[in-house]
């Protein structure tokens, strides 16, 4: 069953991360290769809409801007497509740094700029495969220890997951996590296609599809091949609970048109 908040990963041509728009500091700290802030924020701008078109949807994980927040987050109002944004540390709306009185108050003026708010963690299925995507991977930290733990997936349990937060240069993928953040890529939005080779290249990557199936056959197996304990009704109630959730996952993982045939 899904732990998370369920996305449509299928919709999306772009995802990216931490531009950190109108951060003052962020080029010395990142070492990137703007002499000012506004030739960061420019260059960010021509970069995004030199690939992304009017129609395209992005999913942004998170760190989008910094600095005066009304002038910082009105300059993406110039960024082309539709935009959804996962929360990042540094972001107004972020459930790990703001109160809920603060997200309240600066929500609409990122609404106003043309981005739909998502959770901090979102799951999906991507072409078939599940896949996790937050502002922060399962372990690491652009400082010396993990920050904000309470807010990042749970563990590693082999789930493809999309992340930034990290401003590592060197990689994208890496496990079964990958890096989308600009500064490991050209400061430019990853077309998905990109995501959708890493993930088929996994070794032992199964479709959600795949994995339900698998799932039930042990189950059910384990009901009718396994020794019946002294209590009949209990082992068989059990049994009975334990197939009706992995059917409902099976159904739930199942093309729309067969689910509902």
């Amino acid at each position: 069953m899904s732990q998370y908040p369920w996305f449509d990963f299928d919709q999306v041509d772009f995802v990216t991360s931490d531009q950190h728009f109108s951060h003052a500091r962020i080029s010395e700290l990142a070492d990137r290769p703007f002499a000012t802030v506004e030739e960061m924020n420019a260059e960010l701008v021509r970069r995004w809409n030199e690939v992304v078109g009017p129609d395209d949807i992005v999913l942004h994980l998170g760190d989008l801007a910094l600095g005066p927040i009304e002038e910082s987050v009105g300059l993406t109002e110039h960024l082309n497509g539709r935009r959804f944004l996962v929360p990042g540390n540094h972001d107004r709306v972020s459930p790990a740094t703001q109160s809920r009185r603060a997200i309240e108050r600066f929500a609409p003026l990122y609404e106003a700029a043309g981005w739909s708010i998502l959770p901090e963690v979102i799951e999906g299925t991507r072409r078939g495969y599940r896949i996790l995507a937050s502002h922060y991977p399962y372990s690491g930290d652009s400082h010396g220890t993990d920050r904000h733990t309470r807010h990042r997936p749970r563990g590693d349990e082999g789930v493809p997951l999309l992340h930034g937060h990290t401003h590592a240069r060197d990689h994208g993928p890496h496990g079964h996590e990958f890096h989308v953040g600009v500064d490991a890529h050209d400061f430019t939005p990853i077309r998905f296609t990109v995501i959708d080779e890493w993930i088929r290249s996994l070794p032992d990557i199964e479709t959600r599809l795949q994995a339900a199936t698998r799932e039930a056959r042990t189950v059910l197996a384990d009901i009718v091949g396994g020794e019946t304990p002294g209590s009949d009704a209990l082992f068989y109630t059990q049994g009975y609970n334990e197939l009706v959730i992995v059917l409902e996952e099976l159904l739930a993982a199942l093309p729309p048109d067969e689910a509902d045939g």
